[in-house]
């Protein structure tokens, strides 16, 4: 458990937020919420260890151990990904010779009644509980199903980190607190950099983690999945329920409403008791009841309505000039870089006012395609862009490539041209940067104020083709969605990569799946082809392909090859609907065992039941017992998992 008492955070004259309060239980999955700027970012680093606050203390438990992902982690090193997610072990590595250090003195010994034989055997129990919580005996397998669960291949494994780019080693860095298991688990932003497949494996592992989470994501469907709580961060004060997000929303604008209510209902009996003693004070009659009223009057309490953050980003992208209508067409295209090959072969077109969505495993190529159609990355292959298209693109890091000495104002100022030179403070003002904001350095802003100003930048010049690669990072949910409404709006040609599910629904009218170096087309929006992959693949191995009409194979080889593939195609089936139910039959038994422990967890916070060591001992036996079988669960699932993967591929093929 984490106590915050009366946390501040002050930055000159700048207060984030005073005089906060709040505890973490250690089963609570809490999403931290709040517009950027905040102060999110800045509580976890507290939370962390990495910063102390300017007000109040934070009290942990003794032995307690916090895993910290920053937005944007850093690795220096030069072995290999295995060898680096291992180094995640040390724990218990280093308690495993401590406990075997101290059983041989403890059998060296024969002062038995002594207060340090009791303290040596008092350490090698808490080092025997600590070792069953981490699952020493299955750390070593635990290190590769959770890289594999990122996203890694088992070829990967032997590569070094310095192969791999930013987001893969904030993977590795992400795949190092997992395999560590900390009592609580701070993530900020780890979306950012995870596909869908890998979101949906983390959503999974967190919520059935048996030690407590706080993340900070622009996700709603990331935190609904996850959370089941949340506390918001908004002027300087937080707002703490215990729902996911989405209900936690629905409470807050419940409470709100009902605030306006009380309000509206006192402003009412004040104006009658105001209008009672204005017209009866003369009267000596009524003298008791007036002074009666006055005093009513001079004893309420006036409710107060809180300040609520209604600033949005005002975006309104210009009005394109008219393109051909073919906007870009691809044939035959492929890429590599030095001995790895990307892109092989791809075809691809585009028409005008087509939207498109590219979704796919990190490094299958996405953003690679996107630069080529942007023309700013080389390739072999055919690409034409059609008449009058004018591209306007977003890169992925693109907040990170603007000059951190420069001012905000002079960012845009600079690439503003013609008469969107007279509008730039408008401009900067739609984008919530107005007053002595401008003149800040870029260096000091937040990701998401980073990203705002970098959005900015790309209405300067009118496009009819739009290109956006990961648009939505560091976006509190309000600007992802005005950023969503304004491309919903919008007139042109929209190629959209991104793996935020939320975002993505309803966007767009096309997904281009980019997978084993080629791009596969769904015509539908981002929900359309998760149903499509998920569901829709089980249908269509029932029948097979139509035979080849120019084979000339005889007809009994066929026939006979025919059926052999039917009868290899039944019995793949039927494996599959086996792995299938006891998927199904695992994850009962999950929720079963995480809602057995949850209960334990409510004893645990119970001082009479702790100070009762009998009952304690057993209690705590149970739910090591639990927890064992909640991780090889865990284990089981994902390697069920792959092979369900697997085999369905081995289907469609």
């Amino acid at each position: 458990m984490i106590s915050c008492n009366n946390i501040g955070i002050h930055f000159g004259g700048r207060t984030l937020f005073d005089n906060v309060s709040f505890v973490v239980n250690s089963r609570d999955k809490i999403g931290l919420i709040g517009r950027n700027g905040s102060g999110k970012s800045t509580l976890m680093k507290i939370l962390s260890g990495y910063e102390e606050p300017s007000a109040g203390r934070i009290i942990f438990p003794s032995y307690f151990k916090v895993g910290y992902l920053s937005q944007d982690p850093q690795i220096h090193s030069d072995v290999t990904v295995l060898e680096e997610a291992e180094s995640a072990l040390t724990e218990i590595k280093s308690s495993e010779s401590d406990f075997e250090k101290l059983t041989e003195e403890v059998s060296n010994r024969t002062d038995y009644e002594s207060e340090e034989y009791y303290e040596l055997l008092e350490t090698m129990s808490h080092l025997s509980e600590r070792l069953k919580i981490l699952e020493s005996h299955s750390a070593q397998g635990d290190v590769e199903m959770i890289l594999i669960g990122l996203g890694f291949t088992r070829a990967d494994l032997g590569r070094l980190v310095t192969e791999f780019s930013g987001g893969w080693q904030m993977r590795i860095e992400l795949a190092k607190i997992l395999i560590n298991k900390p009592d609580c688990i701070l993530l900020d932003e780890p979306t950012n950099h995870l596909d869908i497949e890998s979101i949906r494996w983390l959503e999974l592992f967190l919520k059935n983690y048996v030690g407590s989470v706080i993340l900070v994501s622009h996700d709603r469907k990331f935190l609904d999945n996850i959370c089941n709580r949340t506390i918001e961060i908004t002027n300087q004060r937080i707002y703490d329920m215990p729902y996911k997000y989405s209900d936690f929303m629905m409470k807050r604008d419940e409470q709100r409403q009902s605030e306006v209510a009380t309000l509206r209902n006192q402003e009412r009996e004040i104006a009658q008791i105001e209008r009672f003693v204005e017209r009866f004070r003369s009267k000596a009659s009524l003298a008791s009841r007036v002074q009666s009223r006055v005093k009513k009057l001079e004893k309420m309490t006036v409710v107060q309505l809180e300040d609520v953050d209604t600033s949005t980003v005002n975006i309104r992208f210009p009005t394109p000039p008219r393109s051909g209508r073919l906007v870009v067409e691809v044939t035959n295209l492929s890429k590599s870089y030095d001995e790895l090959n990307v892109l092989k072969g791809v075809d691809f077109a585009l028409e005008r006012g087509e939207r498109a969505a590219f979704v796919g495993k990190n490094g299958e190529g996405k953003s690679t395609f996107s630069r080529i159609i942007a023309g700013i990355e080389s390739f072999e292959g055919n690409v034409k862009i059609g008449e009058s298209v004018v591209t306007g693109y977003y890169a992925q890091h693109q907040a990170t490539m603007l000059s951190g000495d420069s001012t905000v104002f002079e960012i845009i100022d600079n690439a503003a041209t013609g008469e969107m030179r007279t509008q730039v403070r408008h401009l900067l003002g739609a984008f919530l940067f107005s007053g002595d904001d401008i003149y800040k350095r870029v260096k000091v802003l937040s990701g998401g104020e980073k990203s705002r100003l970098a959005l900015a930048k790309l209405l300067l010049t009118p496009s009819n083709l739009l290109i956006l690669d990961e648009p939505t990072n560091h976006l509190d949910m309000l600007t992802k969605d005005v950023l969503k409404s304004a491309l919903m709006d919008y007139e042109g040609t929209l190629i959209v990569v991104s793996h935020d599910r939320e975002f993505l629904e309803g966007l767009t009218d096309k997904t281009f799946e980019f997978k084993n170096r080629n791009v596969k087309e769904y015509p539908g929006d981002i929900e359309y082809y998760l149903t499509k992959t998920e569901i829709g693949d089980l249908n269509m191995i029932k029948s097979d392909s139509p035979a080849n009409k120019n084979d000339d194979t005889p007809s009994e080889d066929k026939a006979s090859g025919s059926q052999l593939r039917r009868e290899k195609r039944k019995e793949m089936q039927r494996e599959l609907g086996k792995i299938v139910k006891q998927i199904a039959a695992l994850e009962k038994e999950i929720a079963d065992l995480e809602e057995k422990m949850q209960k334990y967890d409510v004893l645990f916070n119970d001082t009479e039941f702790m100070n009762n060591k009998q009952k304690y001992s057993k209690a705590r036996s149970e739910y090591d017992s639990f927890a064992k079988r909640l991780g090889q669960c865990m284990e089981t699932w994902s390697n069920l998992s792959q092979n369900q993967e697997k085999l369905q591929n081995e289907i469609n093929d």
